[in-house]
């Protein structure tokens, strides 16, 4: 492609993935604000060990259920309104959700006056921004991939993980700022809240960046608006000839724009359900939510624990540069089983070292060890295949299953982490590392997992990788493509 071209398809792809930023932003932001949950919502209401740790991981981690929603009901607005569509609906929910989960008792009575009873709100405004989360996570990717020519759609698509990790870096720097800007107690009356808010201002970009911005040229022919799908293909590859190559191949994979969700089988719907999981399972997202408490668990003052974060968030950021440039040089597999097996080394010693009190600075070090691995692999390298493995004619549907299924395991690891932590008797026996063990044994059965089923799909056209599902090809150049795809997985 020339420059203007490739020019046009990073822009795009940058606009897009700041839904990525949005997702991180949104994912780490509420880890400066636990302890003020706790200190404003939980603690005054008294309640037994057992409750209250469930309450509190439940308040935290409410935004996932939001999430899920937004997943499910992503595949049906990506298909109703487009692509672009559904992001600008989610940028409207990160907009609002980011204000009133800061504000909560705005119209219902004093700020800072309701006590626990905010809690209410807060969690209603929190689902909401989740909402958002959900519908970015799904249609970011999934409009990268639509636009992005198949040698660099790898690349192109972990644009939106790097926009996610950049995401959670820059929060845990808004964190620690504003952390710096009073003590502890101020932090838990006021500093809490401009973290939350402080998601406002990318939100808002997000949504002017989108305005400027053309759907897919796959939902225009869904839709049936072939001139438009057409015009946009020009634009992106200033090349005719491509462009009506590029459109008849696209409408030949949707002569029927939908089918049934298990036309391909079940082994591809099984096998994106399962990524999504695994990508959670490992833990991710208790060490990102609960940064700050795992360090002041290591033995770290409150202050120094907000600094380990911008450390995770800054291996987060390289590691995923890793990807960026691997992700289409040594394929998917390669990256996501050495990715696991990091992980798998990391989570065990994390735990061994908590169970033997050895903590300190040997936990930040294993800690950044599995943040490259999940960084160089299941951050990034997941969201390619969930945009990649689905067939067109039943991508929106699949795709918002497997990401469905995303946040589903991701509510559970986030709450059940607060559950696991605060358990007296695990932690007179464990010392706060059995959780640590439980997401290095899954480590491992992901690695498993992507070598036993998952295939390579570096370098092929989405058209391409449909055949690989096909239990019967139609014509025979379908059947000489699955017969070479074979061979070549």
């Amino acid at each position: 492609m020339s420059k203007a071209n490739n020019s046009l398809v990073v822009g795009l792809t940058m606009a897009a993935a700041l839904g990525g930023l949005l997702f991180g932003y949104d994912t780490a932001v509420i880890s400066g604000a636990v302890g003020a949950i706790d200190a404003n919502f939980i603690t005054p209401r008294g309640l037994p060990e057992g409750a209250a740790s469930s309450l509190s991981g439940w308040a935290i981690s409410c935004a996932l259920l939001g999430c899920v929603i937004g997943a499910m009901v992503g595949g049906p607005i990506s298909t109703a309104v487009g692509r672009k569509g559904g992001l600008l609906v989610a940028a409207v929910l990160f907009l609002v959700g980011s204000i009133g989960s800061a504000w909560p008792e705005f119209g219902l009575g004093p700020i800072g006056g309701m006590g626990p009873d905010a809690l209410t709100p807060f969690i209603w405004y929190r689902v909401l921004g989740g909402v958002g989360v959900g519908l970015a996570s799904m249609l970011s990717p999934l409009y990268i991939a639509e636009i992005a020519p198949p040698n660099d759609r790898g690349r192109l698509v972990t644009f939106q993980q790097m926009a996610i990790v950049i995401g959670i870096t820059v929060v845990y720097f808004v964190n620690w700022a504003i952390a710096s800007q009073g003590d502890a107690a101020w932090i838990r009356t006021v500093g809490w809240r401009w973290m939350l808010a402080s998601e406002a201002i990318p939100a808002a970009a997000f949504f002017l960046l989108l305005l400027r911005a053309p759907d897919s040229p796959r939902w225009y022919v869904m839709k049936g608006q072939h001139e438009k799908a057409l015009a946009v293909l020009k634009r992106l590859t200033h090349d005719e000839a491509l462009a009506n190559a590029t459109l008849a191949e696209i409408e030949e994979t949707l002569v029927t724009p939908t089918r049934p969700l298990l036309s391909f089988g079940a082994k591809v719907l099984l096998v994106g359900v399962m990524l999504s999981i695994f990508q959670q399972v490992v833990g991710i997202n208790a060490v990102l939510y609960y940064g700050p408490l795992m360090f002041e668990n290591a033995g770290f003052t409150a202050n120094v624990s907000f600094l380990q974060t911008i450390i995770l968030g800054v291996a987060m950021t390289a590691f995923t540069l890793v990807a960026l440039f691997t992700v289409d040089r040594w394929g998917r597999k390669p990256l996501m089983i050495t990715g696991a097996l990091i992980m798998a080394v990391a989570m065990f010693a994390l735990g061994s070292l908590f169970n033997a009190h050895a903590v300190g600075l040997w936990a930040l070090v294993v800690v950044v060890l599995y943040i490259a691995g999940f960084s160089l692999s299941w951050g990034p390298v997941t969201w390619v295949l969930l945009a990649e493995i689905f067939p067109n004619s039943i991508k929106g549907k699949a795709m918002a299953i497997a990401v469905a299924a995303q946040w589903i395991a991701n509510l559970f690891v986030s709450w059940s982490f607060k559950v696991l932590d605060g358990d007296s008797g695990l932690n007179a026996a464990f010392n706060h590392g059995f959780a640590y063990w439980i997401y290095g044994g899954m480590s491992v059965l992901a690695a498993l997992f992507v070598w036993r089923f998952v295939p390579e799909t570096k370098g092929r056209s989405l058209e391409a990788i449909q055949h690989l599902w096909e239990r019967a090809p139609s014509h025979p150049a379908a059947a000489g493509m699955v017969a070479k795809d074979a061979t070549s997985a």
